[in-house]
């Protein structure tokens, strides 16, 4: 298989030659057959998005969630150019957790697809504030201290694959679980929490390493200075997951956040809750009654309120949001979406970039300055071509 575009970062048209799951070759000549792409079309390595709940109406923490619908899941993302994602399993009981993370596994071993695109789990609470606002739409009755024979039996179901947990540094417990996670190398971040500064300094020297989807997951009013996320931005040890949908964080927040945090430190992700993709409505019903609501643009809120309930654009439009609202072109933004989540998550010998003898994962677009999103071309992952608009 051959694919034909500009890599970002480079205007000069190239020839990339697949060979089986690995990049073979990068050529300036013309094309030897028939390829994928064209002059007019952007290469960049896989699009990678560390926070996925769900999509098309599935979510991976629901009751009668089925391995099918798991595999179904890769076929929503790869229409937006996503190729590889960390499926994120949310605050529930310790019963719907780990089924659902058995599922995830099972699908991993069944679906070449979710083998090749899950580049591990994403555990989101239930180690989080009970309080409001911290706690988001997170269900109160699920969130609990840390519990690391519980967190076992999690990963065990996971079939070892929780490779980010989110959680709350101030709970009980919550060092000593940090210290013991990260010495197993996976990658504890911050979220949903009320922290004190001294709090998050004290989780980073317990091995914290990042700040999930930083400014949100927070009081609605919090202390001029010091509070929890100036600390955050300031302490560069700290990857920050950030948002950029437009909707979770104001346009002159997010710029000052990626002026604070640097293109190096920044992995953008969408935060995606299961309704994204569907038409514009209102959907199922919250803990509390009445449902989601999907507006037009993209705004996901309980139904009849102003609050967010969660995220539902993907990241073809978090990518153009992040060079219209901040000082990143198209570049910055690219490598925010692919060879940073490749660094945090230790994947750079083999994903993050479009090079010789890395893995044939690549998102093909086309995308002008002005334009609201990326328009996917084609999607592959592999080696094999798993989208073509």
């Amino acid at each position: 298989m051959q694919v034909r575009g500009r890599i970002v970062g480079s205007d000069m048209p190239v020839t990339i030659t697949l060979d089986g799951d690995r990049i073979g070759s990068i050529s300036p000549n013309g094309l030897a057959g028939d390829a994928i792409g064209g002059d007019d079309v952007w290469v960049s390595a896989g699009i990678c998005d560390v926070q996925v709940n769900g999509v098309g109406g599935i979510s991976y923490k629901a009751k009668d969630l089925t391995v099918e619908q798991v595999v179904e899941t890769t076929e929503w993302m790869y229409k937006v150019g996503t190729a590889k994602w960390c499926p994120t399993v949310t605050t529930s009981s310790a019963e719907d957790a780990t089924q659902g993370l058995r599922l995830l596994a099972q699908a991993c071993d069944e679906s070449d697809n979710a083998r090749a695109s899950f580049c591990g789990f994403h555990v989101e609470g239930p180690y989080i504030a009970s309080e409001e606002g911290p706690r988001g739409a997170h269900p109160l009755e699920h969130t609990r201290d840390p519990d690391w024979d519980e967190f076992q039996r999690y990963q065990d179901a996971a079939g070892g694959r929780i490779v980010i947990f989110t959680l709350a540094p101030e709970r009980d417990g919550a060092l000593e679980f940090i210290e013991k996670a990260a010495a197993t190398g996976i990658i504890v971040s911050i979220g949903h929490s009320a922290a004190t500064p001294e709090q998050i300094q004290d989780a980073v020297s317990a091995g914290a390493r990042m700040s999930t989807h930083l400014g949100n997951g927070a009081h609605a009013m919090i202390p001029r200075h010091p509070n929890y996320i100036w600390e955050q931005l300031a302490i560069d040890d700290l990857w920050a997951g950030v948002i950029p949908d437009s909707h979770h964080l104001p346009p002159s927040v997010l710029k000052s956040f990626y002026r604070a945090k640097r293109r190096n430190n920044i992995c953008i992700v969408s935060d995606i809750a299961s309704v994204a993709g569907l038409p514009p409505g209102v959907y199922g019903n919250t803990v509390g009654g009445g449902g989601v609501e999907l507006a037009e643009n993209g705004r996901l809120s309980l139904a009849g309120t102003p609050y967010l309930a969660g995220a539902a654009l993907f990241l073809d439009t978090g990518i153009a949001n992040m060079v219209t609202y901040t000082d990143a072109d198209l570049a910055d933004a690219i490598q925010m979406a692919t060879e940073n989540p490749a660094k945090l998550l230790g994947l750079t010998d083999t994903a993050g970039s479009v090079d010789e003898g890395k893995e044939a994962t690549l998102s093909l677009f086309r995308w002008k300055e002005g334009d609201s999103k990326i328009e996917t071309v084609a999607t592959i992952v592999a080696g094999k071509a798993v989208y073509q608009a």
